[in-house]
Parts: structure tokens; sequence; C-alpha cells
């Protein structure tokens, strides 16, 4: 790279989102550059549970998740093994009578919408999940629901990308965003007709205006336990507990992974800005999950760490121009859809750079709902 470098796109932070803009605009023909100051998949996307998930929490969430699954559907055959790449479905648990009939509202609102599913009643549920305790009323089973390894993911989209030609910059990192350039830590300048921040929680360093808060999380691995469960298993009121914007949470989320350990999440907090586990939150998880998989307690636990969410006031990621920039587009503010919605975050910046319509409605995404148009040249 030379200090006169000009490219269509230069999209700054090398995670799962970045790097999805990235292959996105590079399969458009595009010259594209990726800056990434540490490691490809690295922060958030390496602390994601690698849920591929159809949410329905509103009809802005559900269309951008509903069309990133089908966008990872289509991407599998070009995954790796090792990205683990398995349509395990997702298990909603209802614990009772009252939760049996958000399984039933949420079964004829995804089934309008043609995502396969099926009601299970208790009987069904233990045959799925012997393991789960006995006494809850049904589910709801998702099945075209996935898991992925996240950083496998990120690093195989980065190396398609480079293969079309797109240039991987590692170890760099952006002090300032302007019109039309980026102003690199070292001084060097580097011309873009389009920049995307794609930073997540970094996100604000470079652009302070932005409405974004750092939303903590822990995630734990168990040993190995092979079939001790066969779906991703979710507690049907995960979505109440995790857009909690005033407390921390915990809710019941397990996977199983194909080596047969158990990534067990999940919970977040605001204003723990420190890496370190907390453990009131770590016995809050496994005592939530030991309350839907009783042998859960018996189990050895190899592993916990955190991460931080970006999350913004209304749970919808930032998707799209910067009002006072306009060489300036935003891949962010995703907080716990992050992995799911990258691809589809990805085709909406590429179409916006190329200005083709997009496949979904992209004004719930749009920045300018929180931000004022006074605009930077």
């Amino acid at each position: 790279m030379t200090d006169q470098a000009h490219y269509d796109v230069a999209v700054v932070g090398g995670g799962i989102i970045g790097t999805a803009c990235v292959l996105a605009c590079a399969r458009r023909g595009l010259r594209v550059v990726l800056i990434e100051k540490n490691s490809l998949g690295g922060g958030a996307t390496s602390a994601g549970m690698g849920h591929v998930v159809v949410l329905d929490d509103s009809e802005a969430q559900f269309a951008l998740t509903r069309y990133s699954q089908e966008l990872w559907r289509k991407s599998a055959p070009s995954l790796p093994a090792t990205a683990e790449f398995e349509e395990l479905g997702t298990l909603w648990i209802a614990a009772d009578s009252l939760e049996m009939e958000l399984a039933e509202r949420k079964f004829a609102w995804l089934t309008e919408r043609s995502v396969p599913c099926q009601l299970m009643n208790a009987a069904n549920v233990t045959k799925a999940e012997p393991n789960l305790a006995r006494n809850f009323a049904g589910g709801l089973l998702v099945t075209q629901d996935s898991v992925v390894l996240p950083p496998v993911a990120t690093v195989t989209m980065a190396k398609q990308a480079e293969e079309l030609g797109a240039v991987l910059l590692l170890g760099e990192s952006v002090r300032e965003i302007r019109y039309k350039s980026l102003l690199l830590a070292d001084g060097r300048d580097m011309r873009a007709e389009w920049i995307v921040n794609a930073l997540g929680v970094d996100s604000i360093d470079l652009s302070p205006h932005l409405p974004i808060r750092k939303r903590k999380g822990h995630l734990a691995m168990v040993d190995s336990y092979p079939d001790f469960i066969h779906h991703q298993l979710v507690e049907l009121s995960y979505l109440k507990s995790a857009h909690n914007s005033l407390t921390d949470s915990v809710a019941f989320n397990v996977q199983p992974r194909r080596s047969g350990q158990l990534l067990v999440g999940s919970s977040r907090q605001f204003g723990s800005e420190e890496i370190c586990v907390d453990q009131h939150i770590k016995d809050a998880m496994f005592a939530r999950a030991s309350f839907y998989l009783p042998a859960m307690s018996q189990l050895n636990i190899s592993r916990v760490w955190t991460g931080f969410r970006a999350a913004t006031p209304d749970k919808l990621p930032l998707i799209g121009p910067d009002p006072k920039n306009t060489s300036l587009l935003h891949a962010t503010g995703h907080e716990g859809i992050g992995i799911t919605a990258s691809l589809a975050t990805a085709e909406l910046i590429a179409d916006c750079v190329t200005e083709q319509k997009s496949a979904i409605p992209v004004e719930p995404y749009l920045p300018a709902r929180f931000l004022s148009q006074k605009l930077v040249h």
C-alpha cells in the first residue's frame, strides 16, 4: 500500500460483520480494503455463540435475521468442515402453560411468514431432549436455525475476498475517519469513495456520535458429553430477558458442539467494562441451565470467558449512511444478533455502495433515525 492508495470501499473492523462486508463488495467487483488492528474474528465475534437464528421481536428484526439466515444456508457449501455449520434447529422451551401460549403465538407468527417450525407437547420435547427436566409444558422447534464457529467463518470469508482481489491490512489501525479518506495510526492517508465503520463496540472511537453502549456477556464451555443435547435449547422468555435494557440478566441458552462439548449462555450486563469473569453472573447462568437441564450441575466446566456487544437504544443495528458524512457507512450496533445478521448486513452495505435496491426495507436500520444531518464534506 502506498500513501496514494485509493479504493472503492475501505472497511474498518475485521470481525464477522466487517469481513462479510468486504466479501460482499468484492463479489460486486469493487476495489476493497479491510483494516483490522488485531486478528480476524476477534472481539465480539470470538465471544459469540454462533447461533444463526430467526428472531421475531419486531418485523424489522425478523426481516434482517430471516434474510441473513437464507444467505447463510446458501453459503454453507462454501464453508470448510472446520466451520461446523449445522442446521440443528432451535428448540424454544415453554416452562409452563403461559409460555406454551407464547409458543403457539410464535408458531402462528412464523408459519404465516413461511418459516418451518413445529409445536411440540411435553412428551415430544422429552423424547427429543431426554436430559431436559420433565415438568415443562412443551416447546417450539424452528428447524432451519443453525450453528457455526464464527472465527472460522470470518477467516474463510476473508480468504474468499482476498481471492477476489480484496486487500487485507492486519495490524493496522485507524486514527480518524474523514470525508472519503482515513488517517491511519502511522500518519498515512488512505483514500476511499466509501468507508464502512464495522468496529462493533469500538465504533464510537471513530464515530463518537453513535448511540452505542457496551453490553457485557459471558459464555462457558463444558467438557465433551456426546449426545447430551441435540438442538440449540433456549427458554421462551429469552427475548424478554435479552432485551431488558435496565438490569443484568441471564437466560437459558445451551448449544451442542460437534465435539460433544456444550456452549452455555447467556448473560447481559450494562455498566461492567472489565473483561474479567463475574462469578455471580457465572453462577446465575449455571443455576438457570441446571433448572432446565438438571444433570448440568454434574458436568465439568472447562472454560468461561466474556465479550462486549454493541447495543443501540431500539435494539436494532445501525446499517447505512451517516448523515454527518456522506462517504461513511455504518455496520454496527447488532448486540446479540451480529453472527446471524452479518451476511444480510453485508448485502445491505454493498447495495448502498452500488446503488441497488435491497431485498428487504432498509429504513428500520438507517443511522439517520438517531443522527442529525449536519453534513461533512
